[in-house]
């Protein structure tokens, strides 16, 4: 049954803006294996963050690294779950898409459980 559905856009530019203008949000919202990833990249990753939240009905207050976007060898995109988000995930089945076209990046999420 689907516990949660959260969707996420990033202009990616205006997101690459926030990146220059204040160096330490890199580190903040990225883990050092996502820090090293294409503008493009972090605006999706950011993204599926918040598009995560949104599912998980979760608010503020989580760790921006308690939720890793990784992909698989065939491309596809995941999260490795940490800390607090892991205990909220609790065993269900977490769906991502990513995509990113004409200077937007965009996430779904969708919660399984």
């Amino acid at each position: 049954m689907i516990d949660g559905i959260g969707i996420d856009v990033v202009d990616i530019e205006r997101f690459s803006q926030s990146l220059e203008r204040t160096p330490s949000l890199r580190e903040k919202l990225f883990t050092p294996a996502e820090q090293v990833k294409p503008i493009h990249s972090l605006a999706a990753r950011f993204a599926a963050k918040e598009a995560l939240a949104k599912a998980l009905n979760a608010g503020h207050g989580l760790s921006w690294h308690e939720a890793e976007v990784i992909n698989h060898e065939s491309g596809k995109p995941d999260f490795l779950f940490r800390g607090e988000i892991a205990v909220l995930v609790d065993g269900a089945r977490v769906h991502l898409s990513l995509s990113h076209d004409a200077g937007i990046a965009s996430a779904m999420v969708v919660v399984e459980r």
